[in-house]
């Protein structure tokens, strides 16, 4: 007896008591906020067809260009290809729930202040080589240390990793209690050891990552395009997480310099799919036959996700934007309401909150749990915020917002800022406010330009700057910028994250996403309350209030989102029935052979329909049995050209240009030699011109 208190006596003084008594759970699945939704025996996630048959292409695009393959570093621009899985994987359905996917099972205490991963003894590399506890902690281990600074801040919270078994890795958090922790630990994304000690992860490379996910690189062109495959022996294939969706067997995502031509690509049937986000052109640019025959798809699919914030996000490191004031003063002169109706057909909703669309955002005055939590800071949250609604100012949709004008003088001649002959002075100094919106592309402009406009109505000398994506993402990265339009996503269920959007820790680090500066005590404590939470309630009342506190910090004039997902495809793709609260995604789709052979067949037969031209009617074939156009016949015009000093690839880019105005009508049989008649006669004038002016140099 005696020995047995010895003992107990020993154990007690070494080990801390809630060790002794410390209870586990162990499951298939974890989350957030109570339990996951789908049971340990689930088959698959209910938004998915886990009969969806695998095969076809799907051709994509995108805007700009790529010099990398790594999305986890500043330097570079990222090119797709690169998705390391981990050890968990999020359902699209729930709002923070994550099942096994590298890990079979997970095991954590009930303050969270760890969790154990057992690998499944499947899980495999493209070279064959199996996933392991090390290349675990090698992942951590790099990404704390190399990455990016947001992609670093991400995962703060995880102190420490170690091996506990063959099979089997323990991560310790920073913050005993917080219940995202085992989340973001196995959202960690897992790198191959044996591949990345012998390379710099912190360099970009256009090298082709080892991974071990559905897909792998199987070519590309730096800049133009990637191709991706799908990996046939995928060893996570079968997985309850898996099943039903990476459907297609080759992925290509095509690069162009111009929105607009991506327009002309979707419509021409160059790609097969793409998300419209411009409603200007969602209502006026798609008026085609392809569409009007039902071959190219139109269509709003309305998801429930949180809208985040869209808007101009002012650099509060510039002395000019230090005074609330201001900043708020802006807001007055951003008219949504006209550049809704004028530019947009009305189909925009102006964003009003940082966490608009859901149950997250505050509304009207506070009141019961998230006034609790504000009156803790009362001292330090500005006065209003308890006596008067936060309203985004509004106007009129005429153009002319005078009185909005108005208010936005008061505002600025409070913060120091008069009317000198037409100009805005600082009454001290005298100096006009001046500053620079940086912008990234063509489509940004048109939404920017009425809003400079009315800045310049206030005496304010602002400028545009478009600059190329490389030179963006490295100016919004070392925060070299005044103004810049940014859109960040919100979570269901916010957390961890937050500290990387509004925290002082992260405002002068840079690559993080604090890109308005935000230095304020009040806001550090609110997104840590967030972080904290105990339980859904609590969650709700924290985002609100921080929702709150952001929106009486006027860092950002919001501006507009859509409730809807505007998607133009081909019809040769089908997807589930049930979309998730998350959205529509081809990771859902796949390839239908029967719709594509159904779609091939009445563009021939209607192609047979416009060549028979003496009303006779010729019996449509079942297949193509050649493509849209034949290059031979381009091919052979073009010979010769160098002879005549034309090198033929001018000419052949003309022919690009008739491709993509009139594509249908330009690979007709008969209806290319129109084309090739004017551009023949074209080439004799020049010739001819040309022959004239040596003529005359000879002279």
């Amino acid at each position: 007896m005696r020995s047995f208190i010895l003992v107990s006596f020993v154990l007690s003084a070494f080990l801390p008591l809630s060790a002794l008594a410390e209870t586990t759970q162990k499951s298939h699945g974890i989350a957030i906020h109570g339990e996951p939704g789908y049971p340990a025996d689930f088959t698959h996630f209910n938004y998915v067809n886990p009969a969806a048959p695998k095969g076809g292409e799907l051709r994509l695009a995108s805007e700009g260009t790529f010099d990398s393959f790594n999305p986890y570093i500043i330097k570079g621009v990222a090119g797709p290809g690169f998705q390391p899985e981990a050890l968990l994987a999020a359902s699209a359905d729930e709002a923070a729930s994550e099942y096994g996917l590298i890990a079979e099972s997970l095991e954590w205490p009930e303050n969270r202040a760890w969790v154990t991963f057992t690998l499944r003894p499947e899980a495999r590399w493209h070279d064959g080589q199996p996933i392991t506890v090390e290349d675990v902690i090698f992942s951590l281990e790099t990404i704390s240390t190399k990455a990016d600074p947001y992609v670093q801040n991400a995962f703060a919270i995880i102190k420490s990793v170690e091996k506990v078994g063959d099979r089997q890795v323990r991560f310790y958090s920073a913050e005993i209690g917080n219940r995202e922790f085992p989340i973001t630990a196995g959202s960690l994304p897992i790198l191959a050891k044996h591949y990345w000690e012998s390379r710099d992860f912190a360099k970009s490379t256009l090298e082709p990552p080892l991974q071990s996910g559905p897909y792998r690189i199987k070519d590309f062109e730096a800049g133009r395009y990637v191709i991706q495959e799908r990996v046939k022996d995928y060893w996570g294939k079968d997985l309850p997480v898996n099943r039903g969706q990476d459907n297609f067997d080759s992925i290509r995502t095509t690069y162009y310099q111009d929105d607009d031509v991506i327009k002309l690509a979707i419509k021409s049937g160059e790609i097969d799919y793409r998300n419209e986000r411009s409603s200007s052109a969602w209502a006026q640019d798609y008026d085609v036959p392809a569409i009007a025959k039902g071959w190219l798809k139109k269509e709003s699919i309305p998801h429930k996700r949180p809208q985040g914030i869209q808007g101009f996000f002012l650099n509060t490191r510039r002395e000019i934007f230090k005074d609330p004031k201001v900043r708020e003063a802006l807001g007055y002169v951003y008219d949504f309401e006209w550049s809704n109706k004028a530019l947009s057909f009305g189909l925009l909703t102006r964003s009003t909150n940082f966490f608009g669309n859901s149950v997250l955002a505050s509304t009207g005055l506070p009141e019961g749990r998230e006034l609790e939590i504000l009156e803790q800071y009362k001292d330090q949250l500005p006065e209003r915020l308890f006596t008067d609604p936060f309203t985004i100012p509004t106007t009129d949709g005429m153009g002319w917002p005078r009185d909005n004008f108005r208010k936005a003088f008061i505002l600025l001649e409070e913060a120091g800022w008069i009317v000198r002959d037409l100009k805005l002075v600082n009454a001290q100094t005298g100096e006009q406010m001046t500053f620079e919106m940086l912008l990234a592309s063509k489509g940004m402009e048109r939404t920017v330009l009425p809003f400079v406009n009315n800045l310049r109505q206030l005496g304010i000398d602002v400028r545009t700057r478009l600059v190329d994506q490389s030179q963006y993402y490295n100016r919004i990265s070392d925060f070299d910028f005044d103004i810049v339009i940014i859109k960040l996503s919100a979570s269901i269920s916010p957390g961890t994250e937050q500290r990387g959007f509004w925290t002082s820790e992260t405002a002068d680090r840079k690559g993080s996403g604090n890109f308005s500066g935000i230095h304020d005590p009040a806001i550090d404590a609110l997104v840590e309350r967030v972080v904290s939470a105990k339980d859904r309630e609590d969650l709700v009342a924290s985002v609100r209030a921080l929702d709150r506190a952001l929106l009486w910090g006027f860092y950002v004039i919001p501006q507009f989102h859509t409730e809807d997902d505007r998607v133009l495809y081909w019809d040769k793709f089908s997807r589930p029935e049930i979309t998730p609260w998350r959205g529509t995604s081809t990771a859902y789709w796949w390839f239908d052979q029967e719709k594509a052979e159904a779609l091939a067949t009445n563009m021939a037969r209607n192609r047979l329909s416009e060549d028979n031209k003496d009303g006779t009617e010729t019996a449509a074939p079942e297949t193509i049995s050649e493509p849209l156009f034949n290059p031979a016949i381009i091919d052979a015009f073009l010979a010769g050209l160098e002879e005549l000093g034309l090198p033929p690839e001018k000419v052949r880019g003309f022919f690009t240009f008739q491709l993509f105005t009139d594509p249908e009508a330009f690979f007709q049989k008969d209806n290319w030699r129109p084309y090739a008649l004017t551009a023949t006669l074209l080439l004799l004038l020049l010739l001819a011109r040309r022959r004239r002016r040596n003529r005359v140099e000879e002279n």
